[in-house]
Order: C-alpha cells, then sequence, then structure tokens
C-alpha cells in the first residue's frame, strides 16, 4: 500500500544514476526513515553522509526499474517490521553485483542513526578504493606499463 505523499516524490532511474545533469531531489534520510518506502521504489540511494555524527544523511528513491548500482554507490530498503521497528536492509554496488552490506531487523524508529557508522565507514573505504586505483592507473600509465 502506498504511503500519503511519499509516492509523489521523484525517482532516480538508469539515466539519472549515470548522468548528473538532471538528478533526483535529495530527501533527508531522517525525514521519511520513520514512513514505509513509497510504493514502485526499489530502495533509496545515498547521496551523500555528513561528516558530523549527529549529520544529514541523503538519499534518492530509487525507481523499480532502476538497474543494478554503480561500483560503491550504496541503496537503503526498510519496511515495517513483524512486531515493532524497521527491518533495514543495506546493498554495496560491486563491479559486477550487488552484495548485502548490512541487515538490522526491527530497529527502532531512529533507524538511521544505527546505521550511520556502518555507511560512513564504506563510504570512506570506497572513496579510498577508488582513489588508490586511479593512482595506480595513473602511475602505470606514466611509466609505460
Amino acid at each position: 500500500m502506498p504511503s500519503p505523499g511519499l509516492d509523489r516524490f521523484p525517482t532516480t532511474t538508469e539515466a539519472s544514476i549515470s548522468s548528473l545533469s538532471r538528478p533526483a531531489p535529495r530527501l533527508a534520510l531522517h525525514d521519511v526513515a520513520v514512513r514505509p518506502m513509497p510504493y514502485g521504489v526499489h530502495g533509496a540511494l545515498l547521496q551523500r553522509i555528513s561528516t558530523r555524527p549527529d549529520g544529514p544523511l541523503d538519499i534518492t528513491w530509487l525507481a523499480a526499474e532502476t538497474p543494478q548500482l554503480p561500483l560503491g554507490r550504496i541503496r537503503l530498503r526498510w519496511e515495517p517490521a513483524s512486531r515493532s521497528g524497521w527491518d533495514v536492509t543495506t546493498y554495496l554496488g560491486l563491479t559486477t553485483a550487488e552484495v548485502l552490506l548490512g541487515s538490522w531487523p526491527a530497529a527502532p524508529d531512529d533507524w538511521p542513526r544505527l546505521v550511520r557508522p556502518t555507511l560512513y565507514e564504506v563510504t570512506g573505504l570506497c572513496a579510498a578504493l577508488s582513489f588508490a586505483t586511479d593512482a595506480l592507473d595513473l602511475s602505470n600509465r606514466l611509466s609505460g606499463v
């Protein structure tokens, strides 16, 4: 069943993941995390995570037809738990697949605060790996390998 009002938010599709010419508007995760995800949404794409422990987490909705996540990107899914709270799952985009990053069953309503450390660490590791890969590629090109 769709959530009132939330189903009107634009979603991120394949075109806007690969092209930043017209990205979907960012939403503060804390503002939408206490309601079920809108109907027709595959999850939420993590767009930005603040360096402050209490800082914002920004997301955009991913349309159901969105393909595999790009390398290093994080998708969140949440739904009401059977008794109370939220069942939260996160996925990480790798070169050839999406892998389960973490799962928090029956998380409390302030679950963004609970999953934030994992998201922050993984985002930092992905950025460091990307930087190291680029440096290695440049080094190889300069040395003629």
